[in-house]
């Protein structure tokens, strides 16, 4: 399997950040391909376990995704994008539904892994408001293969 994104390559750029940092928190364009045969459905997250928490920080999860969407335009994650339905998108640490981009305390850069995942199950029924770190355990659970592309941000690379 193999993630594609025009949006991180080695520095999360600007529009992909948080409001309070100064971006647009517009999630990133993202393709997928090469599942494995006995795929059921797919998972996409967005993580930092850099954050200063005991389990890192969960920024995007969504899971859910139908075999046949292997493609996130940009600003998929925003709750009110015409693109919200191409899976069930859950709360991340924010506290918010969708997408919530990088934006660590002062200090050096963080890393943050944008993976999906080919998940043996078809479906995960969960809340929406369930904390993000057991959604990724059940993504986790069910995973059968997966790829991921990494990029760093610290504030004041604006």
């Amino acid at each position: 399997m193999k993630i594609y994104t025009p949006d991180i390559k080695e520095k999360i750029h600007l529009p992909q950040v948080y409001p309070l940092c100064g971006g647009d928190n517009i999630s990133p364009e993202v393709k997928w391909e090469d599942a494995p045969v006995k795929t059921k459905s797919f998972a996409l997250t967005f993580f930092d376990p850099d954050a200063p928490s005991d389990h890192g920080w969960w920024h995007w999860l969504v899971v859910n995704i139908p075999l046949n969407v292997t493609f996130f335009p940009r600003n998929a994650g925003n709750p009110v994008s015409e693109y919200f339905d191409l899976g069930f998108q859950t709360i991340n640490d924010y506290g918010e539904i969708g997408y919530g981009g990088p934006c660590p305390p002062p200090g050096d850069p963080h890393r943050y892994i944008l993976s999906v995942y080919a998940l043996s199950i078809p479906e995960i029924n969960l809340s929406r408001e369930i904390n993000p770190q057991i959604v990724a355990e059940y993504i986790k659970k069910y995973s059968i293969d997966t790829d991921s592309v990494m990029g760093l941000y610290k504030r004041g690379w604006e």
